[in-house]
């Protein structure tokens, strides 16, 4: 008999912001992510303490599901950035760092924080709508038939992700690998609707990341000595099974199957699936694809009449086979296949990466179906540079939607606190009783402060960052140079447009456009997109929980 436990009543926590430790994990939280974000970012290394693997990266998209924290508080804030970062792919750091600095800076001002909520509300907008505008100075327009500014926008995700380990050669390689793959997914001269392709990736693991290579249509993994027929004529007939062709009853289906004492049932299904391949075989099939196992008699049968056979495709590659070939999945064994399941093969290959052996797939015409060979020299490494090609594609599809970029390097975070101080200044809105001129302008200075402190978390080596009055870009002074002339930068800012030969003087704003001559273009560009999404995330996160009264937590 089972013991019946009385039921702990909930935790019920009042005003969580006034409470030291949720506090000081939110604090914590900020380091940690701040610690992350940027090209020098340190490395973070994620362990289960009741085992598993260790984890080692300092990408968003694998550590925020990490660190998941006991604190609902916390887990919320979480949640709401990884949601950003699933539908658009960059910028997470961004946001939660913005995020838990709001957070942290409207506690700092003492504000009331019904205040702080409508000032905040209103300087998204301020900085929503400016970043709209044609003549926003920290926006860069993209030409999409200019590779230069594609491989700049890949190669800014590529070189933000320390965890990779490439030297400069190899992330210029990789970038423009992510670009090269993704213009194989647009298709050209499409008629009507264009729906992109897709970019199938595969690692392989101890060769160097120069070998990386992207080829048109599909790599599929198979056997060393893969069987490939000879046709007298293209292209290659093919067929696909979605269905398991291993010959188990359990594949029949659920339910009750009555067999007779007298009936071999693993006779009758063998007989069943080599009728199946006597059909295929008829039809002229030169390409046997199945999802899942194919039976080794049935195997041997289809090599011996010239059929190249592959199994355990996986569901992974079903779509884009479906798309290269337009072959419609067959998902039972125990009907005859229709003459509109085949689909077409243009070319049919044996390539060898590494250890790997792959049956390389080519479309009839044109498709938008291509393969990337990630290469690296350990498992770590390369299960990070799998995610940053991801992000990298990520990001250029938003390119399309809207061809623009901004200034990376911390320059559209000074630049847009500068805005925001002048407009605060210039024209004090009219939020209503719950915000008072002078708390509009102190949560203004707030959150050009929060703007800024992502910019300076970027800088990880003990060096400053400064802020210019003529231009509002972000520089760094080295930790080493022991002084130098006020207004003299040090190399070039964080976005690449000026270097360390402009001289500062004081100025209004609007800071002087760089963009007027054709020639001056920012190094480092971030999403247009997935930023102005993440400033409003942000913004919007940093509001729930400054609203949050009470959190009430279930312990049972």
């Amino acid at each position: 008999m089972s013991r019946l436990v009385k039921k702990s009543p909930s935790v019920c926590t009042d005003l969580p912001l006034d409470n030291a430790d949720i506090c000081n994990k939110l604090r914590l939280m900020r380091e940690l992510l701040g610690s992350c974000y940027g090209p020098t970012g340190r490395l973070k290394q994620i362990h289960n303490n009741i085992g598993g693997r260790v984890v080692t990266t300092s990408s968003s998209s694998v550590l925020l599901p990490a660190i998941a924290s006991s604190e609902p508080f916390v887990n919320l804030i979480r949640t709401s950035i990884l949601h950003h970062v699933r539908r658009f792919g960059d910028c997470g750091l961004f946001a939660a760092i913005f995020c838990l600095s709001l957070v942290e800076q409207a506690k700092q001002s003492g504000l009331r924080a019904k205040a702080v909520i409508r000032s905040n509300e209103h300087l998204a907008s301020l900085c929503t709508d400016y970043l709209k505008q044609g003549g926003c100075g920290c926006k860069v327009k993209l030409d999409l038939c200019s590779g230069r500014d594609l491989v700049a926008l890949a190669r800014s995700v590529v070189s933000s992700k320390p965890a990779c380990v490439l030297t400069e050669p190899e992330c210029v390689h990789i970038s423009r690998l992510a670009v090269r793959a993704f213009l194989l997914t647009v298709p050209c001269d499409t008629p009507g609707s264009v729906s992109l392709g897709q970019t199938v990736r595969v690692s392989v693991e101890g060769l160097p990341v120069t070998h990386s290579a992207v080829v048109p249509g599909l790599l599929v993994d198979t056997a060393e000595d893969v069987y490939l027929s000879q046709p007298c004529s293209l292209p290659h007939p093919l067929v696909l099974f979605s269905a398991s062709l291993a010959g188990d009853l359990s594949e029949l289906g659920d339910g009750l199957i009555e067999v007779h004492p007298r009936v071999d049932s693993d006779s009758q299904v063998l007989s069943q699936l080599l009728e199946l391949g006597n059909q295929v075989v008829r039809d002229g099939v030169k390409v046997f694809v199945c999802q899942k196992v194919i039976h080794p008699v049935l195997q041997l049968y289809l090599t011996s009449h010239g059929v190249t056979v592959v199994e355990r495709l996986g569901v992974t590659l079903m779509e884009p086979l479906i798309q290269l070939t337009g072959a419609q999945p067959v998902a039972t064994l125990h009907s005859a296949v229709q003459p509109t399941a085949y689909g077409q093969v243009g070319g049919l290959s044996v390539r060898r990466f590494g250890s790997k052996t792959m049956l390389h797939l080519q479309a009839c015409g044109e498709s938008a179906i291509c393969t990337i060979i990630l290469c690296h020299r350990n498992e770590t490494m390369l299960n990070e540079l799998k995610v940053t090609c991801q992000k990298a594609e990520h990001v250029l599809r938003l390119a399309l939607r809207e061809p623009s970029a901004l200034r990376g390097g911390g320059c559209t975070e000074t630049h847009l606190a500068a805005y925001v101080r002048r407009q605060s200044k210039s024209e004090v809105p009219a939020l209503g009783r719950g915000c008072s001129q002078t708390e509009y302008l102190r949560a203004a200075e707030a959150f050009c402060r929060s703007l800024e402190s992502v910019a300076r978390s970027l800088e990880h080596d003990g060096g400053t960052s400064t802020i210019d009055p003529t231009h509002a870009h972000r520089w760094t002074r080295p930790s080493d140079v022991a002084t130098e002339r006020r207004g003299v930068g040090a190399g070039c800012c964080g976005c690449g447009s000026l270097d360390g030969r402009e001289t500062w003087t004081s100025a209004e704003f609007p800071p002087a456009d760089l963009l007027r001559d054709a020639s001056v273009q920012p190094g480092v560009l971030d999403s247009f997109t997935a930023k102005l999404n993440a400033l409003q995330v942000a913004v919007e996160t940093a509001n729930l929980a400054l609203d949050v009264r009470y959190v009430i937590r279930d312990v049972n």
